[in-house]
């Protein structure tokens, strides 16, 4: 077993599989906990595997909307962990059902259990008064999840960028056929990327030392505009684009006429333009009361600059290894 603090305790984590989850199964696994991975396809999900020692994590099937499957994952747990989200809506994955029932599902289970920790990964942004789905769905999910759970810790990240991203890798992609890129909102809209490695530690950091109850907002040391992020996304992806600056309204209208192709082609939902009218970034207030990742004693591993240009390199013109062949 892995040296660490875990103490051979059991986490559940829902969502596992998934962009967050698998970064947080790692973590957790150097740690010394044992593991297991809940996800819909647990049979998609034997890389997980080898982040640990044998036997230290096992992938579980688990639906949220099943929540007979999921008082089974939590069974025994000591600790559960909720990182399933989801951008945008398909089929009975609605943000309802999965931000909110799903959340409120997980929180009831964990707490039927009789577990000592429950810690949900929302999302900065997340507001009853949004005028994004997304967000009032995060917000919901909250609210449900402390309802069910009150010593419940609950992490706000920003977007969340590596290998898996949805962020720079969507945008790499769009570079590839578009002439030119979108600024929304004349590009104007703040974030502040965190690697999803500093996520997985905060998650591992919070089990030790967080108070039952907080909520933590999770930024990276950049604060950039949408403008300087698709700036990034073709200078690593070797790309010469132009932008045209959209007003909202007008955004909204293109992403309507997008609406009947999978989410995977469309370069943003209708929700998404909501989401970008509001900055992204770590409150002022989070960070005088320390909820952050500086107070969580987490330094951040990795920049944007050391880790998007490795996985962004697919989408040069020439290839991923063009400047192998000079």
């Amino acid at each position: 077993m892995a040296a660490g603090s875990g103490n051979n305790k059991l986490v559940t984590i829902f969502g596992g599989s998934g962009f967050v989850g698998r970064h947080t199964v790692r973590a957790l696994a150097r740690e010394g906990y044992r593991i297991r991975a809940a996800s819909r396809r647990p049979d998609l999900a034997g890389y997980l595997q080898p982040m640990g020692n044998v036997g230290q994590i096992q992938p579980v099937q688990a639906n949220l909307r099943f929540p007979e499957s999921v008082a089974r994952a939590v069974e025994g747990a000591n600790i559960v962990i909720n990182a399933v989200g989801i951008l945008a809506g398909s089929g009975r994955q609605t943000f309802k059902a999965v931000h909110d029932e799903g959340a409120r599902a997980v929180a009831k289970a964990a707490r039927a259990a009789g577990a000592s920790h429950f810690v949900h990964i929302s999302a900065i942004g997340a507001s009853a008064s949004s005028p994004a789905r997304y967000a009032r769905s995060k917000a919901a999910g909250e609210a449900a999840v402390l309802e069910e759970f009150p010593g419940a810790i609950i992490l706000r990240p920003s977007i969340v960028f590596g290998p898996e991203d949805e962020f720079f890798n969507r945008f790499a992609a769009l570079a590839q056929m578009s002439p030119v890129l979108p600024l929304i909102g004349g590009g104007r809209t703040r974030f502040q990327p965190v690697y999803v490695g500093d996520v997985a530690e905060a998650v591992v950091q919070v089990l030790q030392s967080a108070k039952p109850g907080a909520v933590y907002e999770l930024g990276g040391p950049e604060v950039l505009s949408f403008r300087e992020l698709l700036e990034r996304t073709l200078s690593y992806a070797g790309r010469k684009r132009g932008f045209i600056s959209l007003p909202f309204w007008l955004a909204k209208l293109q992403a309507l006429m997008t609406w009947p192709l999978p989410n995977s082609l469309r370069p943003l939902t209708v929700d998404q333009v909501r989401l970008l009218q509001s900055d992204n970034v770590v409150s002022a207030e989070a960070a005088k009361d320390g909820r952050t990742l500086a107070g969580l004693g987490v330094v951040p591993q990795q920049s944007i600059g050391s880790v998007v240009p490795s996985y962004l390199e697919r989408f040069r013109p020439k290839g991923q290894y063009s400047h192998y062949r000079g």
